[in-house]
């Protein structure tokens, strides 16, 4: 047998690695509410924002969701959350990208009005996670000032967790955030004409 086919050696092995990581976890006591920033070219960085608001779910807790530059279309998530009545907020700006509005003046005013619905959840100890889906497009476009959502941020109850998603999340985000992961687009389907789906992309 080889080293990596041997039970006795493949048993040491697990026992050694076993015990270096409890003695890693010993070291990490702390709890706080934290920042996950989900941002990158690829896809999935909302879809892993709502297992996030779907775990806090099973766990009872009150979860908010925020969309930014999303709204046009009926999305599955919206109605999954509606079977948890009051334990789960939605709401979502309602106009789309800017690229359909074509109306800077207007896509600042739906920016204002869904960062009130987000400041309110923000300030709010009783909702537990809140996730401030495509924040990161609104920002990047200046509809919104990152000094204005930083503060917001710094701000909020000690244990509630905020998710962030969109591309091109801004590095001041990126410095005041506790968890940032990057999505890299390797291969999507759009490129082979393949089109949105419902169960996949909303």
């Amino acid at each position: 047998m080889t080293n990596t086919t041997d039970p006795a050696r493949h048993r040491e092995k697990m026992i050694r690695k076993a015990a270096a990581r409890e003695k890693i976890m010993a070291t990490k006591q702390a709890e706080k509410g934290l920042i996950i920033v989900n941002t990158g070219k690829g896809k999935g960085k909302s879809t892993a924002g709502f297992g996030m608001v779907l775990r806090a779910l099973g766990h009872g807790m009150n979860v908010a969701v925020i969309q930014f530059i999303k709204g046009s279309r009926e999305i599955g998530e919206k109605k999954a959350l509606a079977a948890f009545g009051g334990q789960a907020r939605f709401f979502a700006c309602g106009e789309g990208f800017t690229w359909e509005t074509q109306d800077k003046a207007r896509d600042e005013a739906l920016a204002a009005r869904t960062w009130a619905e987000a400041a309110k959840a923000l300030s709010d100890p009783d909702i537990a996670l809140v996730m401030l889906d495509e924040l990161n497009i609104v920002l990047r476009y200046g509809y919104l000032p990152l000094d204005t959502v930083l503060k917001a941020l710094a701000a909020r109850p000690a244990g509630q967790h905020v998710v962030i998603t969109g591309r091109n999340a801004p590095q001041e985000l990126i410095e005041a955030a506790d968890l940032v992961t990057e999505m890299t687009l390797v291969k999507h389907p759009f490129r082979s004409g393949v089109k949105a789906q419902a169960g996949v992309e909303y």
